[in-house]
């Protein structure tokens, strides 16, 4: 075969060309322009929007208060994540099947829906406060700012360090832990020697995908933060005030902003590359009954935490069929909240379906095609692309939304305000999500089939979509329905870049819980995650396994 590591201008190298294009135009293009407007004023290249956004506490203590929360949120998320994936892999416990459903559900909510459930919860005036008060006679801890924040994110983040360990357990060799167990080494020590270090690399990739989901996360703090402001608040707050007067201002935080993540994204890459190693699990590891007290807590565990995690998705639903009074809930039940419901939604539920559904198609192309290029046809235009494919993964969705509305707002490339803008950015977004996941399963496939596919003569393209891809399903369906469930559950992108005509049920409920209907924000969020359950089912339905990990 020919080197595929040149590259050479047939039908792979114009589609690397295209795909290239696309990322200039539409994130390296918005991304220059947001820059650009940061370091220059009306009188040249300056320095006055960095140094009034760190001279002024007001601006710079968000940094600490999101630094702090997002480390705590990502510290207490392993220390709920991983044992519930370790627990999972060695043992057989009762009900593990719906457990794990129930886990994924919480995971793929949006964040926001988690603080506000907390909010009717814990609040000041929440029915769990209200019956510790009516009990006990004592007031539980303010749900408000950094407490209630750090809540929300574990209970709503530990099941992505559930996915990612669970997926780097089902590789280990059951070998490797009966050796150790002949040795000696069992229980808490041989999980600290000889488990920990097999799933390190597991653990920075997915510490990092929770630090930068607590970091970016404008929804949680925007509505539970009071006097505890984070970036993302700033950064949003700052950009709708002031993008008539001074743009630069706005862009100059985004740019602070990007700085931060791509620090943490090298130096989780630096440590994950310092203890990266391959694994193949011959003799998966075994599961073992359960029997005394040792049962008893782990199983308790288990439950008590996906408990913990999908009580706010169940009381949304229970409110929504509650009765309202104005802004308050009353005596009885109803379908009130929903008939209200379906007269202000518009068009929201049908957007959240066919933008996201316009997006997937465009994604799962690009993925696969990129996927191949990556792994087959890898060179210094395909290398950069694939570069350039993990940028949005590591940039807040905020930071997108304005880069693309500053810089497609007037003629000849006026997006801003359609749905087509809306389309690119969850493109631009959510694109990794099945890239990794393509480019894992296309490793595992052999490049010899490809080639006799080639030398009974078959086309280049026809050997592509009637063999590899085919081959390539499961990877593809598993990225697929990540990036499908986080789109109809995105918020801070569209946030900034929806109109009235684009709205989507994220921005729909975000609306209506500022705003008090509270009701009807329950009712719009069950049907959200009524969505998520069916994404989640038909997954199930094309999975071999259906099981999800990362």
């Amino acid at each position: 075969m020919k080197d595929n590591h040149r590259f050479r201008l047939d039908v792979w190298g114009v589609i690397t060309l295209a795909i290239l294009a696309m990322y200039l135009l539409f994130m390296v293009y918005p991304l220059s322009n947001l820059i650009k407007m940061a370091f220059y004023g009306d009188n040249g290249f300056t320095l006055d929007h960095f140094i009034k956004f760190f001279s002024k506490p007001y601006y710079s203590s968000t940094l600490v208060n999101s630094f702090k929360v997002s480390f705590w949120a990502t510290v207490t998320s392993l220390l709920v994540g991983v044992p519930m994936a370790y627990f999972f892999a060695l043992y057989k416990i009762r009900g593990k099947q719906t457990l794990r459903i129930l886990i994924i559900i919480s995971s793929m909510s949006a964040p926001f829906v988690g603080a506000y459930a907390w909010i009717l919860l814990l609040g000041r005036n929440g029915v769990i406060t209200n019956f510790i008060k009516a009990l006990f006679g004592v007031t539980p801890p303010d749900i408000y700012g950094f407490n209630g924040m750090l809540l929300v994110f574990t209970t709503q983040l530990f099941s992505l360090i559930f996915l990612y360990v669970a997926g780097a357990l089902s590789k280990v060799d059951n070998s490797l832990l009966e050796a150790s167990e002949n040795m000696g080494c069992t229980g808490v020590r041989r999980f600290f020697k000889v488990v920990l270090p097999l799933i390190t690399p597991t653990l920075l990739a997915g510490a990092l995908l929770v630090f930068i989901r607590a970091l970016s996360d404008f929804g949680t703090p925007m509505l539970m933060g009071e006097g505890y402001r984070t970036f993302p608040v700033i950064l949003y707050t700052e950009f709708v005030g002031e993008v008539s007067q001074n743009k630069g201002f706005a862009s100059a935080i985004a740019v602070i902003a990007i700085v931060i993540t791509t620090v943490v994204f090298s130096a989780q890459n630096i440590a994950s590359k310092r203890n990266s190693f391959s694994m193949n699990s011959l003799h998966p590891i075994e599961e073992k009954p359960l029997h005394g007290a040792k049962g008893v807590l782990i199983h308790v565990f288990c439950y008590v935490v996906v408990f913990i995690a999908i009580l706010p998705q169940l009381y949304v639903l229970y409110t929504s069929f509650k009765k309202t009074s104005g802004t308050i809930y009353v005596d009885g039940y109803s379908l009130d909240s929903y008939r209200e419901m379906f007269s202000r939604l518009g068009r929201s539920v049908q957007n959240t379906i066919v933008i996201p559904v316009i997006a997937l198609v465009a994604v799962v192309l690009l993925a696969v095609l990129m996927a191949y290029l990556s792994v087959r046809r890898r060179n210094v235009l395909s290398s950069t692309v694939d570069v350039l494919s993990m940028v949005p993964y590591i940039i807040p969705g905020t930071v997108v939304g304005i880069a693309l509305v500053t810089s497609f707002n007037r003629p000849p490339v006026a997006f801003t305000g359609t749905m087509f803008i809306m389309v690119v950015a969850l493109i631009i977004r959510r694109l990794p999500y099945t890239i990794r996941s393509s480019v894992a399963i296309l490793h595992q496939i052999p490049i010899t089939i490809e080639e006799a596919a080639l030398s009974l003569g078959s086309t280049k393209m026809k050997t592509f979509f009637k063999i590899t891809v085919p081959m390539m399903s499961s990877g593809i369906v598993a990225g697929a329905i990540l990036s499908w469930v986080t789109m109809i559950s995105e918020l801070s992108t569209a946030m900034i870049l929806y109109t009235g005509r684009t709205q989507t049920l994220t921005v729909a409920i975000y609306t209506q819980i500022v705003r008090g209907n509270y009701g009807i924000a329950a009712a719009m969020a069950s049907v959200l995650t009524i969505l998520t359950i069916i994404s989640l089912l038909i997954f199930n339905k094309l999975s071999k396994n259906g099981e999800i990990t990362m």
